[in-house]
Formats: C-alpha cells, structure tokens, sequence
C-alpha cells in the first residue's frame, strides 16, 4: 500500500474495532435491531480463538522469515530486490495437515510489509492484512505468525502491503496429506512470475505511472504469442510512460490481457535462458504442483510431448481430467501428474497474450539434446483444461443447501482512467459485506469491464456455482458473471479482492466481516 492507502487500512481496523457504521451486502448502513451499527467479529474475538481450537492444532511447526533487500541472482542478472532471506523464490514450507505453523518474520526491509498465507482456511489473526487483521510489521521489528494448516493441498506466501508482492516476496506452502490418496515417484514445486524489479524499474513506480491512466489511448489489436528469449518486447501505450503494456490481447482472457510490460518471465527464480532443469528416470510419475505468483500476468503452461492429468485445483481434489495446457491466473494453483519419457523436454509457460514465456527443463536422458530455448510444444495449442470441464472430487463438494444471501460484486474500472473498484467504488475500510456464522453465501461477480480479474477470497475456499469445483481465486471474464458458494464457518473479517496487484491497489478490494450473533 501507498502511505495514505495503508492509513487508510489502519484507520479502517480502528473503525471496525469501535463499531462504526458500515455497509452491509445491501449496499446501505446495517444495523442491528437497536438502531446501532453491528458489531463485526475482529480478528482478536473469542469466536476466532474457538475457530482455531475446533481445528485441533497438532505439533507446531517452528519458521523464521526474513524479508530483506540484496541482490538476488535470476540466472546470469542480477538484480536488486527484495525477497525471503535472499532468494527468489523464498524457501519452501511444507508441513502435514493438522500441523501448526509459528513463523517469526524479522522485517528487514526500509518499509512496513505483513504476510499473507494464501488459500489457507486460517484463523483471522494471522491472515496478514495490515489494518484489518494486524497492525504492519515496521522496519526493523518482528512479528509472530502461528495457525493450524488444517486442509491438504498447493498453497503460497506473500505481502499484503501495496506491490510488494512484484518484487520477489513471495514462497511455497505445502500442506501434505498424511493419507495421500495419490500415487507418484516425485514431487515438484514449479513458481512462475513476472518480472521487472531491479530491471526496468520498481513496482512502486509502476504503481504510481499507472494510477495516471492511459492519456492517449491503447490499441489492443495487435496480439502476439511470439516471445524472444524470455523477454517481453510488447509496445508501451503512445501517451503512456515506459510500463504501460499495449496488444496484449488473448482470446482465452477475453480480449485484454495485461496492463504491465515485463522484461522478463521465471520460473523458480530463473530466466529462459538459465533454466532450471528437473532430473528423474524414463517411466517416473512426477507430481507438478503449480503457482502463478505474478502481478499482472497470466500464464499457459505445457510440458513437451507430454499429457497431464490435473488432480487439484488451489488445494482441492478434482476429479482427474487429461490436458494438454493448463490456463494459471494470479494467485490460482493446479496440480497435476505426469508420466515422464525419455528424452529431454521443456516446461513452457508462456506469458498469455503478451510476448514472453518463462522455462524449465526435464531431463530423464543423460545423453538426449536440450530443446531450442524457443521451442513451443504443440500441447500450448492443444486442449487447455477450463473451469467448465472440472468436477470436484466427491468428498470436497459443497453440500447442496440454498444461498441464505448473495452479495452481489460488480467488477467495475477501465483501463483508460485506471479506475479499478467494486461497485463503483474504490476500497473503503468502512464498507464491509455482513455475513453470519452458518449461512451458506454466494458472491456474484459481475464483470463490467473489458479486462479480466482473478477474484481472491481469503480465509475461505468457495464452490463455483457451475462446476462445483473448489477454489480461492478465479478468473472471471470481461462483461460476465462467476457465482460462486461458500459456508461461513471461519469467523472475522476478511478481504475479497483481484489478485491483480495493481488492480487492487488502486481499489478493487472490498471486505467481508462475520456479524456478532
């Protein structure tokens, strides 16, 4: 957050903790049947303590993250960044489910930061969310996460102060299944983001170049999946300054397909043309578990003659589905199987509809040549699994039971004016959308943009209306709407944003709160 928008934030906790008026799902100021504001449950409340002891907690876990500034080799660059103890991305966690989490975060930065631990169901105090959930961490001070891990699956790490999450924050959390109930030889942990921190400028700037808007306009009709050595070589907009992206264009996104020039794309920390090469023999059943923590970017990711069988999607058990290419938007996970051959093959994401691709390598043949760092696998053409063609896995799905209340979001902003908001609106802490403890809510996002959004609900894993299937983050498209059901049974308060960066620092944003019984 910028300084006024992160004051905001704390302004907005000290609101919530006095009880003053907000707005509930309705749009307009609830109140209780005394004519009082409601009194939302905080993040320190009894019902949140309770929460976490229905979890069961089980042997704790001990962490220690350390996010700093240095300098952080991608693989023949180096750049000046920030990061988790100097490396990109941060070192993994991985626990069993039941297992508690105590991570100390040891703020080495010359700014505040928090950490957000995405997907998880978690206890409302340690969701990481400067002035609604904690006060932030300041230069040179500590703070202590600790939380149940209490559900299996693919989940990740980072800020949630302003766009600090495009530079190099960001981590894996690994939940194991103490029952894996899937059968494999390996397992792989593949992060893609893109990137520009130390290269073309900060994402502070970015941040700030964006929130002019576009003064002469964007063409965007002259998309191009072509890419040269990992970099993005899309046009910056005439009017704009050096950032602004123009033909970013992908028929799978709707038309648009970013607002951010990339120099360059990774995978696990390092460029296309230092790839990170994934060892293992001909016949090994690997399983991939895949992140897109970029800022700006979604991105469609193919292995080289080879099929995949998608088995999660953000955490969840799906019904197994063959694909070709998978579609990963901002924040959004799949994991996959793959039975390897021999040979060596690449593992390409391609930066969806701009001109970039981050890459890796698999090796199961000693003496097999290495593929053309250009080489695009026809399965990038192939069938790309989709929401619709997902079923959740029978012992995840949402119970069926009627909506006790929609609140409606619409997805509102252009590109032009830079004005990205929910209902109209940029991000006000005073307005938060009611719920109560025990009702099954569904949220309408209602896209009335000409861009997409990966919408990200935290503390809570939701059921799309049409497929069922479990997630955290979707993609909703331009000028369309995405249902989506959750039980609410975390209590506290917690917010509901696009997983675009800046989309969301400039306001598309808004918060759910638990109403007191």
């Amino acid at each position: 957050m910028s300084t006024f928008d992160r004051r905001s934030f704390l302004r907005g906790g000290l609101l919530i903790a006095a009880g003053a008026a907000v707005s509930a799902c309705s749009g307009k100021t609830a109140a209780d049947t005394t004519g009082n504001a409601p009194a939302f449950i905080g993040p320190s409340a009894e019902q949140v303590r309770a929460a976490e002891a229905a979890r069961h907690p089980a042997a704790v876990r001990d962490f220690v993250l350390t996010p700093q500034r240095g300098t952080v080799d991608l693989g023949g660059k180096v750049v000046d960044t920030w990061s988790y103890d100097g490396r990109i991305p941060g070192a993994q966690i991985r626990v069993k489910a039941g297992e508690a989490v105590r991570a100390r975060v040891v703020n080495r930065l010359p700014a505040d930061t928090s950490v957000h631990w995405h997907g998880l169901a978690l206890r409302n105090d340690a969701d990481g969310v400067p002035g609604v959930t904690q006060p932030p961490i300041r230069p040179g001070t500590e703070f202590t996460y600790e939380f149940t891990t209490p559900t299996p699956g693919t989940y990740w790490f980072h800020p949630h102060a302003g766009p600090q999450l495009d530079r190099g924050l960001y981590a894996p959390l690994i939940v194991e299944d103490p029952h894996e109930p899937l059968s494999y030889d390996e397992e792989w942990v593949v992060v893609f983001d893109d990137w520009l921190d130390g290269v073309t400028g900060t994402p502070d700037q970015v941040l700030a170049e964006l929130r002019k808007g576009m003064m002469g306009g964007m063409n965007h009709s002259t998309g191009d999946q072509g890419e040269m050595d990992g970099m993005d070589m899309s046009t910056p907009s005439p009017g704009g300054g050096s950032h602004m992206l123009m033909g970013a264009t992908s028929d799978l996104l709707g038309g648009d397909a970013g607002d951010v020039a990339y120099p360059y794309f990774l995978l696990n920390g390092r460029l296309p043309t230092a790839p990170e090469t994934f060892r293992a023999k001909p016949g090994t059943r690997v399983r991939i578990r895949f992140i897109n923590a970029g800022g700006d970017t979604a991105v469609r990711v193919a292995l080289g003659e080879h099929k995949m069988t998608v088995t999660h999607t953000d955490g969840f058990p799906i019904e197994p589905a063959s694909a070709d290419a998978l579609l990963i938007g901002m924040g959004e996970r799949y994991d996959v199987l793959v039975t390897l051959k021999d040979g060596v093959f690449p593992l390409v994401a391609l930066a969806e509809g701009k001109n970039g691709a981050a890459r890796a390598l698999v090796r199961t043949s000693v003496t097999g040549r290495a593929p053309s760092m250009n080489a695009q696998p026809a399965q990038l053409k192939g069938k790309i699994v989709r929401y619709d063609g997902l079923r959740p896995a029978q012992d995840v799905r949402l119970p069926s039971k009627a909506s006790n209340r929609t609140i409606r979001l619409e997805l509102t902003g252009s590109m032009m004016a830079y004005n990205w908001a929910i209902n109209g609106k940029p991000y006000d802490p005073k307005t938060i959308h009611a719920v109560r403890t025990g009702e099954r809510v569904r949220l309408s996002f209602v896209n009335r943009t000409t861009m997409w959004h990966p919408m990200h609900l935290h503390g809570h894993t939701f059921a799309l209306a049409d497929s069922g299937i479990r997630k955290d983050t979707a993609i909703v498209l331009p000028n369309t709407t995405l249902d989506v059901d959750f039980d609410a049974d975390n209590p506290g308060m917690w917010m509901i944003h696009c997983h675009n960066i800046y989309h969301a620092e400039v306001g598309m944003m808004t918060t759910l709160g638990y109403l007191r019984a």
